[in-house]
């Protein structure tokens, strides 16, 4: 089955109840007529496992600080959140890599705590310095208090995704995202980012109570978050469960793992006839391969720590692999970056080809691109990438 008739061959999902038939028939006419064709398919036929001529890339953290023209677009907005909530500038920032580099696939230019600010914590960021919280839940009373939020809070965002959606123009995917239950969790107790966890760690001990309360409305908060993502354009969605790996084993399957899976229980797999494919990456989630296995979702990404051959030997048949080239290697010679990105895809091996599915590989790194990187690099990895994806797929 192609990737076109695969799409085709998808059914609309049931209409929300509160909508009345005609309306949704209008509805759907109206986002099938809103976007251009897909001119570049790849990273989601590579998504669903299916052949495709060269191994797709795009970078975690593609739109952002290594470009002198995101630098000046944030300058204009005056702050990170002007950025983001600016329909324009958030269009802007998330087609400058696009128009520098071939990459396979947009991302949404936003931020994995945009689901907590709308809960009413407050977030804000300052210049060299990670996002904070004005309020922070580590006590029933605030526990209570939390409550899965209005989605018209995000409107911001899901008019930024149909705008994106429509600047490009069918160019090539736009990917969605969301913080995992368990990282926003971990956000909203310590109040900003942290180097041992201490607070949260003390709570999910103390109080798992408490902590499986936040993480149940977390999770069901990201579902609808997404889901509206879905709704607004985005063709493809991740979760960043960027600290999941922080957390002894059995604390990863109960507080983080679970609750990665009742989002992915929730989201849409098609909408308006369109699979949508889910992606889900745990930095540090290499040991608990096996258990990701049963994760409900297409795409698993790996950290660099991973070796990819070995991964694929495990996960091959079920879940497509994203990853996972050390971002520190882009601040090496552009020839050692084309000879690790050589091997990152050696390591792979041959993906699948041919009718059907069978194993795939979406080119990465194996965590968000620094702000320090030359920009000059990441042509190179991107050239790097294409050419050798596709001599692989001649032998």
């Amino acid at each position: 089955m192609t990737f076109a008739t695969h799409w085709q061959a998808c059914p609309t999902p049931t209409a929300p109840k509160h909508l009345n038939a005609t309306f949704v028939r209008a509805e759907t006419a109206t986002i099938n007529t809103m976007f251009a064709p897909l001119q570049n398919d790849t990273f989601l036929r590579a998504c669903l496992r299916e052949s495709t001529a060269h191994t797709p890339v795009w970078l975690m953290r593609q739109a952002g600080r290594y470009l002198a023209e995101y630098r000046e677009t944030r300058a204009k907005a005056g702050s990170f959140m002007g950025l983001a909530t600016n329909t324009d500038f958030a269009t802007e920032v998330t087609l400058q890599p696009l128009e520098r580099f071939p990459l396979d696939a947009a991302i949404l230019f936003s931020d994995i705590l945009t689901v907590p600010d709308a809960m009413g914590l407050g977030l804000s960021f300052a210049i060299g310095e990670g996002p904070k919280f004005a309020k922070v839940v580590r006590d029933e009373a605030a526990v209570s208090a939390l409550a899965v939020p209005d989605m018209a809070k995000l409107q911001y965002v899901f008019d930024a995704v149909t705008s994106i959606r429509k600047a490009l123009n069918g160019r090539v995917p736009l990917i969605g995202f969301s913080g995992s239950p368990w990282t926003l969790g971990c956000y909203m107790v310590e109040g900003a980012g942290s180097s041992d966890y201490r607070l949260v760690k003390t709570l999910m001990y103390q109080r798992p109570d408490l902590m499986h309360r936040i993480l149940t409305i977390n999770a069901d908060s990201v579902a609808a978050y997404l889901n509206a993502q879905i709704e607004a354009g985005a063709q493809a969605v991740m979760i960043f469960d960027s600290w999941g790996g922080v957390l002894a084993d059995a604390e990863f399957k109960s507080f983080s793992l679970a609750y990665t899976q009742r989002v992915l229980s929730k989201i849409h797999k098609t909408f308006n006839g369109e699979t949508i494919p889910s992606i889900v990456f745990t930095k540090g989630g290499g040991l608990w391969m096996s258990e990701m296995q049963s994760l409900d979702c297409n795409v698993l990404g790996m950290d660099w720590s991973v070796n990819l051959a070995k991964a694929r030997a495990q996960l091959g048949a079920t879940h497509a692999l994203q990853g996972n080239l050390d971002p520190n290697v882009l601040f090496a010679s552009p020839e050692q970056v084309t000879e690790q990105a050589r091997a990152v895809l050696d390591s792979f091996g041959q993906p699948h080809q041919g009718d059907g599915k069978g194993p795939t590989h979406i080119f990465n790194l194996g965590h968000g691109i620094s702000q320090f990187t030359p920009p000059e690099n990441v042509a190179v990895l991107v050239e790097a990438v294409h050419s050798h994806s596709k001599a692989m797929r001649q032998k």
